[in-house]
Order: structure tokens, then sequence, then C-alpha cells
């Protein structure tokens, strides 16, 4: 019987109430380790989204999109986001008109919703090719629209520079901040009113390079345009390898263009690095230059591979040993198409920069320590480590094995910072755990 003055909607309501703040522990653990944070994804690349959460210990937002029948875009949160640190997983690639007005109308959702903040999280950029007019009036990178070639020059001076478009659409649609990755255009973070991180592959890749090319060290990084370039340098210095670029020179606006190589690639191993390949035809006509001039071997890194048309077919018929991409767009239909191409998961950077910015901590430790991946969430105390060597030491033999294989596996298989902690670790008191040293005195690989 319910007690008088209370009906039994509001027993119902209070005992609905009681029973959903019953969680398991398990769920109780992860909601407090992230508090008032809530990530939801896209139709784009749920399984990116869905890493993503994995790694934050969290769960995947509810959320449920759909289509009318006249295809207009429907959306509806399925749970509460009032106060809610909000982050949304969704990129540039596929049906990229559609999956934009799913991402816009999820950020304006949230925001009505009372959401404190609102993140986009696009991995992919979508328009980012289309940052500026060129001195012919064309938006940038000619090369990754053709049909623009039958265009009379006089009618491409009103290219529009539609990243500003979507930039704008985006805060105005409620989004207070931006993650992303490999801008196509560094240029593309000014057209925002709104704070925008832009990440960087080069760790990720840096990493694959070692772990998976044998030859690495007599490598040569090569850019693809002139536009690389810095990119390519930067990843060349890491390495301490040369590096080289191909330039391409058209004389007619329906001509194709000649490549010419400047640098010495004869012997080496060829590394071709960009930050997208759409069709695919400028790597591989870039990776038949390199053999030609000399190059062992020519393998091609892409931040975004977005492999539309022919891409596939060329790069199968092309002289890759592998085209690396990272999972900024879905690659299972890619790889499963082509043994050639291979996957670098990004997931674990995301992950990190969502949580850096949820608990209000600097991002910029992401782009200076190329340590990172999945070593971010380590914080295991140095004291625990000490506790363990003390134990070890009633085995001589094996104390130092021991140590160096600890060690080794908390550094991410790096063993110059092994060595490094390992004296930290003996030697020094001053850091209160791994994390802090990493952050202090932690070194390129």
């Amino acid at each position: 019987m319910p007690m008088p003055g209370l009906s039994s909607e509001t027993v119902d309501a209070k005992s609905l109430l009681a029973a959903n703040l019953e969680k398991p522990p398990s769920e109780q653990h992860l909601q407090s380790r992230m508090p008032n944070i809530k990530v939801f994804s896209g139709s784009s690349h749920p399984d990116l989204a869905q890493r993503i959460v994995d790694r934050l210990g969290i769960d995947l937002g509810k959320v449920v999109t759909k289509k009318f029948s006249n295809l207009e875009t429907c959306v509806e949160i399925g749970e509460s986001v009032r106060g809610e640190d909000v982050y949304i997983v969704q990129s540039g690639c596929g049906e990229i008109n559609d999956n934009l007005m799913e991402l816009l109308i999820m950020i304006n959702a949230c925001k009505i919703a009372s959401a404190s903040r609102v993140t986009a999280v696009i991995p992919c950029f979508p328009y980012a090719r289309q940052d500026k007019k060129d001195k012919n009036g064309s938006s940038d990178k000619e090369r990754h629209v053709e049909k623009w070639k039958s265009i009379e020059w006089k009618f491409r001076s009103r290219a529009p520079i539609s990243a500003k478009l979507v930039a704008n659409m985006l805060s105005v649609a409620g989004a207070d901040h931006i993650i992303t990755m490999d801008l196509h255009a560094s240029q593309i973070q000014g057209f925002f009113d709104i704070p925008v991180d832009n990440l960087y592959a080069e760790p990720a890749v840096l990493k694959w390079i070692k772990e998976n090319i044998v030859e690495w060290r007599n490598c040569i990084v090569v850019s693809p345009d002139a536009g690389g370039a810095k990119r390519v340098t930067s990843i060349a210095d890491r390495l301490n390898v040369e590096f080289a670029l191909i330039h391409k020179e058209r004389k007619k606006a329906n001509e194709v263009a000649s490549m010419v190589l400047v640098g010495d690639v004869k012997d080496k191993v060829a590394i071709l690095v960009d930050d997208m390949a759409d069709t695919c035809g400028t790597i591989c006509h870039a990776a038949e230059k390199l053999m030609e001039a000399g190059a062992t071997k020519v393998y091609a890194i892409l931040t975004h591979g977005i492999f539309s048309g022919p891409a596939i077919s060329r790069i199968n018929n092309a002289c890759f040993e592998a085209v690396v991409v990272t999972n900024t767009i879905p690659q299972d239909g890619h790889m499963k198409d082509s043994t050639k191409v291979q996957c670098i998961d990004v997931s674990m950077m995301f992950a990190e920069a969502v949580r850096r910015t949820h608990n209000g901590e600097s991002v910029s430790y992401l782009f200076s320590n190329q340590l990172l991946l999945d070593h971010f969430f380590i914080k295991i105390p140095l004291r625990l480590i000490r506790s363990f060597v003390c134990i070890l030491r009633q085995n001589q033999e094996l104390i130092f094995f021991y140590k160096f294989l600890l060690l080794y596996c908390l550094t991410g298989h790096n063993c110059v910072m092994t060595v490094r902690l390992l004296c930290c670790v003996l030697f020094c008191q001053r850091f209160s755990s791994v994390g802090q040293w990493f952050q202090e005195e932690g070194t390129s690989f």
C-alpha cells in the first residue's frame, strides 16, 4: 500500500529510480573514473568510437539515427546529457554530406539538451581540401578533382572555400571544441572561432616504421608533392635519415604533369608520406618514379586513406610493399580488397586527447612526446617497482633480467627509454610515478 499523500505512480517512480541507481560494481567503477562525460558515435565510424571509449573505460552513449521517407536525418539522444561534457565522434568519410548533417544535428541536439560542453571529434575533417583559392582561382589540391581539368580557367575563379563554411556550420550548430587529426592545411584552424586541437599521426607512424621496416635506418622519406615537405622533414629528422620530394610540373591545364624527383633514393628504402590519398594516382606514379630512380622498396604511409574510385585497383597493380593508413576512416573493406593495405590504430591518441580535455590538462603534451600510444594511462608508482626489485634481489643472477624486462614493457618496447628509466628507478627518488617520469624525463625514440 502506498503511503498517505503519495500516489502509486510516485512510489513506482522512486522504486524505478532506486533500481537504476543499483549498478554493478564494474559500472560504478567506470563511472567514477571519468564522471560527467558522455561519448556518442555517429554512423560514419562506430568502430573507432567504440575503441576510444574502451580505452577510456566508459560506455558508449545511446543515440538513434534514422532517416525519414524523404531522406531527412533524424537523431534521438537516448540518455540525459544535462551538465555533461559531451564528445561526438564522426569522421568525414563515406556519405560525407549525410554524415556532416548528422553531426550538426547531434551537436545541436546535445546543446539544446543543456550539455555543459559539446566537442566534435572529427578524425578526418570533411571538405579540408577546399581550404583556399590558388593563383589560378581553384581550390587547393586540384589533383584530387580531375573533372575540374576540363573547366575553363576563367570560370574557376569562383571556387568556394568550403572548409570555412563547414567551420561556420559547426560553430553555429553549437560545438564548443573541435578535435581532429592531420588537417590537410593548418590554416583551417584559423577558420574557427572556437578551440581546435589538430592531433598528429606522426608518433604512430614512427612507431610503425621502426617495428615493421627492418631496413628503416637505410630509408629515405619522400613527399609526393611540395606541400607535404614540412611533414616529411619532421619524420626524417626523428628517424635521422634523409628526405626527398617529388615536384610536379604542369605546362598546360589539361596536360598530364611530369614528375621531377629531388633527392637521391638509389639503393634505399623509399617511404612515401602524405596526409591523404583519394584515387591514389599521384602516389602510384610517385612509386614508379622512385623505383625507376633505384629505390629497393617503396612504402606509402597515409593518415587518411579515402581510396575512392580506382584506388584499390591502382594499389594492387603498383610496386608498393605496403600502403599503410590510420583508422581515421574505416579500412576493413579496403584491407579485404587489397593485401597491401595495412592499418594503424590511432584510437589511443584520440582517447588521450578526450581524457586530457575532460580533465583540463594540456593536449600539447601529445605533440611533443612520442613515447605515448598505449602507455599514456600508465600510473604505476615507482615505489612498487622498487619493492618488486627488492624481492628479486634474492636471486642475483636474474635481477637485472627482470628489471630490464619489466621496464621494457612499461616503456613500450623502447630499449633506450628502458635504460634511462632503469637508472631513475635505482638512483632517483624524486619521481612519484612512471607517468611523471615520462613527462619530465622522457625522450623521443
